[in-house]
């Protein structure tokens, strides 16, 4: 338990109970005769009215007491859901303090509010994301990331780098200094002062192995502020395509991260989108079979015919 949360437990006992002995507290919370000294100096000097009598214990002034905490049933839902979201998407450790928070949060509630929140809660799922190897590996490296985040300490990884060439990834060792997590459309990525690169950059925790806390430490740049931080757009390369009006409304509903703009065609639609190198789409656009075809450039077309070629051998 770290300090804040013992000073908010000390006045829930001191609530609880008349007077308590700085020994029943240092029990209670697993701590220090002296800590708790400290602790009700550190109260005292909040504006807490802590009254101390030698021999006896420590007591709140009478009338004194904390508020308790109430919620809406829109705001009850809102906290559970976000709960499930955290145990979902974060480490183990996260998701149990998230499963410790939903049960408090449910505890707390009037019964009234509690049945209403169940009620909205029912309508509304998360679907768990299956644990693959990948969704493994984020799992485990997020754990290790967040410590280095919060120590300031360097971290080291392999990296498996995809290619536009045709001949798969390239893997590199990497030392950075850590600065934030950031989830990215459905994937974790780490933002981290690259040594190799000399500069920010972003890493997919499913694309990381290896990875090691090393004990050299680092300064985060006091201009730096994860919430403000813009990555840069370096797609510069633009396809087009024609998309076949029979799965257009599927195209749209899956949406794509590329796509700058849709324009209606007497056989369908024009669709621009924008890249860093035309293969990134190969395997998207192969998916829609022969109902997608590609305008420009020409070095995608000519990727998409010896994909398909290779496609045929096999068949």
């Amino acid at each position: 338990m770290n300090k804040t949360d013992r000073l908010l437990a000390i006045v829930l006992e001191l609530q609880r109970k008349t007077v308590l002995r700085a020994e029943d507290l240092a029990v209670t919370f697993e701590t220090s005769v002296r800590t708790i000294y400290r602790d009700m100096q550190a109260l005292c000097e909040a504006g807490v009215p802590i009254i101390g009598a030698p021999g006896q214990g420590y007591s709140l002034i009478e009338g004194y007491f904390l508020p308790p905490v109430s919620f809406t049933a829109e705001e009850a839902v809102t906290l559970l859901i976000g709960a499930d979201f955290v145990e979902q998407r974060f480490d183990a450790s996260y998701g149990a303090q998230a499963q410790a928070s939903r049960r408090k949060i449910e505890a707390i509630l009037p019964e009234s509010v509690r049945n209403e929140a169940a009620r909205v809660r029912s309508t509304i799922k998360l679907l768990a994301v299956k644990e693959g190897e990948s969704r493994g590996r984020e799992a485990e490296g997020f754990e290790m990331l967040r410590y280095a985040i919060l120590e300031e300490q360097k971290v080291a990884f392999e990296y498996s780098k995809r290619l536009p060439e045709a001949d798969g990834n390239r893997q590199s060792v990497r030392v950075v200094a850590p600065y934030g997590l950031v989830l990215m459309r459905g994937s974790w990525v780490l933002i981290a002062h690259c040594e190799l690169r000399q500069g920010l950059r972003h890493f997919r925790l499913s694309r990381m192995s290896g990875l090691q806390v090393l004990e050299d430490k680092f300064q985060r740049p006091s201009d730096f502020n994860l919430r403000d931080y813009e990555p840069p757009d370096d797609r510069n390369v633009y396809v087009r395509i024609l998309v076949n009006t029979s799965i257009l409304d599927k195209v749209k509903e899956l949406g794509s991260y590329y796509m700058e703009c849709m324009e209606d065609h007497a056989n369908g639609s024009l669709m621009t989108l924008r890249v860093r190198y035309p293969e990134e789409l190969l395997h998207w656009m192969l998916g829609w079979g022969a109902d997608v075809v590609v305008l420009e450039p020409e070095s995608l077309r000519l990727r998409v015919r010896e994909e398909a070629i290779a496609m045929l051998k096999h068949y």
